[in-house]
């Protein structure tokens, strides 16, 4: 059974492309360890997006932060480019010929809501793309 206190963790990543693997791993990792096991393959896919975007469209580190409150499992990435992502197609629409573009309309289709805010801190800009899973 999950847990009713809230927790979260972030990972920093460096701009890699294996970091998109440790991430999937650590993802993982911590729903298993808070009982979380039926949002694992879910969440695991939507982190890998989300992480693979920010390393494959930014040139600065990148974080995923994972955060559990109140039955609902948000999970985002943070990366130093504070241009909006581009707004997903419909899945439908995608059809399966696309090598590339289907990152945010898969989690579009998977998540039950996402959505993204601009950051600063510290004269520092970025984004915060994120979606929440709501455990039923």
């Amino acid at each position: 059974m999950p847990e009713s206190e809230p927790w979260e963790y972030t990972l920093y990543i460096p701009h890699d492309p294996r970091a998109v693997t440790v991430c999937r791993r650590t993802l993982r990792l911590i729903l298993t360890m808070h009982g979380l096991i039926r949002l694992v393959d879910t969440a695991e896919l939507i982190g890998a997006e989300l992480v693979s975007n920010s390393v494959r469209h930014t040139t600065g580190p990148a974080a995923l932060r994972v955060r559990w409150s109140a039955g609902v499992l948000r999970i985002g990435a943070w990366d130093a480019d504070p241009a909006p992502p581009v707004p997903p197609e419909r899945w439908e629409r995608l059809g399966g010929e696309l090598e590339e573009g289907r990152g945010l309309a898969l989690v579009r289709a998977c998540a039950d809501v996402w959505g993204w805010q601009p950051l600063s801190r510290n004269g520092s800009r970025g984004k915060y793309v994120w979606c929440d899973l709501v455990a039923a």
